[in-house]
């Protein structure tokens, strides 16, 4: 298995200190601070661990202060309910004696229903699509120190963008995109509880810079913040294998941009979607060229 992947995996397994307690350590992916997708799947392996026989189907989440990636997190689980078909569970993450993150998640017994779903875009298969990290090793020299660590560190997910980004030369553009996106490696587990931490890890990204699309913000101009996630599970899917992420972003304002995503496997299910608004706030001189640049 790929290093990175085994990393990352160490990451989703989490310590139990007590009943309700559990630790979880941290990793410098290259941001200013604690990454918001280790947090959230830290986050619903904890209230995982404490719920039996049933699968996460929605979680809804805030963060609440940047975490610190030098120090570990503890997650302290309440166990709100345990119904006839639905358990609920709320989860705080406190790092330095506060609380940094909380979530709640709604967790339900398998049962049959009725079913529909939105149809799967048609884009071309991740095989015909180039990787982005070779696309951010090619421009790295060419970035603006405060981002290049960020595209210098190497990930144990794997990203085939549908259109790829121009950071040297932003224009606007529609608020979309389309990303092919899995782990790097094989995950030998297959526990779906698992998959779904994995899959909470990585929606966090390419999820609110989509908001930034149609304002052709440089990437150094922006200070960005995920404040708050919201994610639904609806069918079966392996994290490890190619997966559609389709996002939009139907709104900015008040330096919030606020974008919806939609998971699809390979053979058109729609298997998750997510939701999140997040700090999208413009710096420097730059704020206010930004606030008079027309959004196309």
């Amino acid at each position: 298995m790929d290093k990175r992947l085994a990393d990352l995996l160490s990451l989703l397994e989490l310590e139990q200190l007590e009943y309700n307690l559990f630790r979880g350590e941290s990793r410098d992916i290259g941001s200013p601070q604690v990454f918001g997708g280790q947090v959230l799947g830290q986050a619903l392996v904890a209230a995982s661990r404490t719920v039996d026989g049933r699968l996460c189907h929605s979680l809804h989440a805030y963060f609440l202060r940047p975490g610190d990636f030098s120090a570990s997190i503890v997650y302290d689980v309440d166990r709100s309910r345990d119904g006839h078909s639905f358990t609920s569970r709320r989860v705080v993450a406190i790092q330095h004696g506060v609380q940094i993150f909380n979530m709640s998640a709604s967790f339900q017994v398998e049962e049959p229903g009725l079913e529909h779903a939105a149809i799967m875009p048609n884009v071309p298969p991740p095989e015909d699509l180039s990787d982005f990290e070779a696309y951010g090793l090619e421009i790295l020299d060419r970035l603006p120190e405060k981002v290049r660590r960020f595209f210098d560190h190497r990930r144990p997910v794997e990203f085939r963008p549908v259109e790829l980004p121009d950071y040297l030369n932003p224009a606007p553009r529609p608020a979309y995109k389309h990303v092919w996106v899995r782990t790097i490696g094989r995950v030998p587990d297959d526990d779906p509880k698992l998959h779904r931490a994995l899959l909470a890890y990585l929606s966090d990204y390419n999820l609110l810079d989509t908001a930034t699309q149609p304002h052709a913000a440089s990437i150094a101009e922006l200070q960005m913040a995920s404040i708050d996630h919201a994610m639904w599970f609806h069918r079966p899917f392996r994290a490890d294998e190619w997966l559609l992420y389709s996002t939009d972003s139907p709104s900015a304002s008040g330096a919030r941009g606020f974008s919806r995503g939609s998971f699809f496997s390979r053979d058109g299910r729609l298997v998750a979607s997510t939701a999140q608004e997040g700090l999208m706030r413009v710096r420097g001189p730059a704020a206010g060229d930004a606030a008079r640049r027309p959004a196309r």
